[in-house]
């Protein structure tokens, strides 16, 4: 699993064990049951919720394998039901006018131009952009080496519209970044190391303001843009799915559930009853 799956696993783990500490073969269902339904209480998502569960249940079945004694029947633990999920997204003008309101007129901001609109020419998720390095792009062919989650690796194609972006900013103001340091990671912050999750999204969360957009956008936004835009414009589900990573298309279906409106008048133009 990827280091970020592993590391969320074990904290809800630990805060399970710190909610009520006592032996570990003392814990019953009745705890796990009682732990789930306080973060339901304090507003917690049932996707989360639904990740706490499994986690549990993957370490207790890890101590039964192991003969160690424990005492929590599963069966006895509800399941946790999920909704749908409607990814947010932003539409196809919005996106262009968070694009094109990007200055360029310093090497911290070029990167920033660049990055934004690798992740809409790509899909990639902002983790896997920010763990790109110099030699996983192909500029030959268009194509970039992207490590997902899990450790799997794909080939995304970009827009060959982005070169004259990707020229100026590996020829010119990566270097400025990168002062005297080795460092092969595509993306720098100021101190020519690589740049981090909070980092983008400080720049994401500005980018926003300066655009005048005036709801939520969060780095998987550009993601679920992508593929939602890719859909509306007739690209094949699975198609979708690939350039996403995803390892099951009922992960990728969720975006056919996003633009009502634009289902409704897609529906409406087309069918031969409208």
């Amino acid at each position: 699993m990827a280091k970020n799956s592993v590391e969320a696993y074990e904290r809800d783990i630990t805060d399970f064990l710190a909610y009520v500490p006592k032996e570990i073969k003392d814990y019953d269902a009745a705890d796990v049951t009682q732990y789930l339904s306080t973060l339901r209480e304090l507003g917690m998502q049932s996707t989360s919720l639904r990740r706490k569960r499994v986690a549990i249940k993957q370490f207790y079945d890890y101590l039964m394998q192991n003969d160690y004694p424990v005492n929590v029947d599963f069966d006895l633990v509800p399941s946790i039901k999920t909704g749908v999920y409607l990814p947010d997204t932003l539409s196809v003008e919005e996106m262009k006018k968070l694009l094109d309101s990007l200055p360029t007129d310093s090497s911290l901001a070029f990167r920033n131009k660049v990055m934004m609109e690798l992740l809409y020419a790509t899909g990639m998720r902002v983790s896997e952009m920010l763990g790109l390095s110099i030699h996983d792009l192909f500029r030959d062919e268009n194509m970039i080496l992207v490590r997902g989650k899990g450790s799997k690796q794909r080939y995304v194609p970009y827009l060959k519209s982005l070169d004259p972006l990707l020229d100026s900013y590996l020829g010119a103001h990566r270097p400025v970044l990168l002062q005297l340091k080795h460092n092969d990671k595509l993306f720098l912050n100021r101190f020519g190391n690589a740049l981090s999750r909070m980092g983008f999204w400080k720049i994401l969360q500005n980018a926003v303001i300066e655009a005048g957009i005036k709801h939520d956008v969060s780095p998987h936004t550009f993601r679920h843009s992508f593929a939602t835009h890719l859909l509306e414009a007739g690209v094949n589900l699975r198609i979708v799915q690939s350039l996403l990573g995803h390892s099951s298309i009922n992960t990728t279906q969720i975006y056919t559930h996003v633009d009502i409106r634009w289902l409704k008048e897609t529906h409406k133009q087309y069918h031969p009853r409208a």
